[in-house]
């Protein structure tokens, strides 16, 4: 599976207004792959919006791209918008796309960019130690970037912010998280923020 994230900033107070219009873009006739999630952003960056998409192919993708690109208003929101990123992943390859229901309603996504050759490393570290960890809190996707510098950016649901902490504080006192030998393959540069689902989001 491909994804889009795409990162809307908007002006303030417009996410209702920024979330309808972004439904009917990706309901056109003319869309291609499918809405995953749409969140706002709660802790960090604020006055984002987060869109998740799914495609079979990267074809499909670029398609969708283009037409994002040469539209006078992509995701119906040009007026809404202060600035707008679009970049493309791959699916970590044993893990299958997120279905539709209720995981959150918080949402950490974490962005780590990762050494010169290090995707494999990062990708045979993560599938040892992932089961275990998901014992604890499932992740629910993770995805390395297509695009612009290496890095993968992970998303882990939870029902508050609190269990969010107590089950990261649990996976290292269990000894099952980092991966075995994954922080090895990271550079310093991280980042996390919060989202909440919008009234659009398949992933709640």
């Amino acid at each position: 599976m491909y994804y889009e994230l795409a990162t809307l900033t908007t002006r303030l107070f417009v996410t209702a207004q920024a979330t309808e219009a972004i439904q009917a873009w990706v309901q056109a006739p003319e869309a291609r792959g499918r809405l995953l999630g749409c969140w706002y952003s709660d802790i960090g960056a604020i006055n984002q919006i987060l869109v998740l998409r799914g495609f079979e192919t990267e074809a499909e993708l670029l398609t969708e791209r283009r037409r994002a690109l040469l539209a006078s208003s992509p995701f119906n929101c040009g007026e809404l918008l202060t600035g707008l990123e679009m970049h493309s992943y791959a699916g970590f390859p044993w893990m299958e796309p997120p279905a539709p229901g209720s995981y959150g309603p918080v949402y950490e996504v974490r962005t780590y960019q990762y050494k010169t050759g290090g995707l494999q490393p990062t990708l045979d570290a993560w599938k040892a130690a992932l089961p275990a960890r998901n014992e604890i809190s499932p992740c629910l996707l993770a995805m390395y970037a297509l695009d612009g510098t290496p890095r993968f950016t992970h998303f882990w649901p939870a029902a508050s912010l609190n269990e969010r902490s107590a089950a990261r504080a649990d996976a290292v006192k269990q000894g099952v998280w980092p991966p075995k030998g994954g922080p090895d393959w990271l550079t310093s540069n991280m980042q996390s923020q919060i989202f909440m689902p919008t009234a659009i989001s398949p992933l709640k």
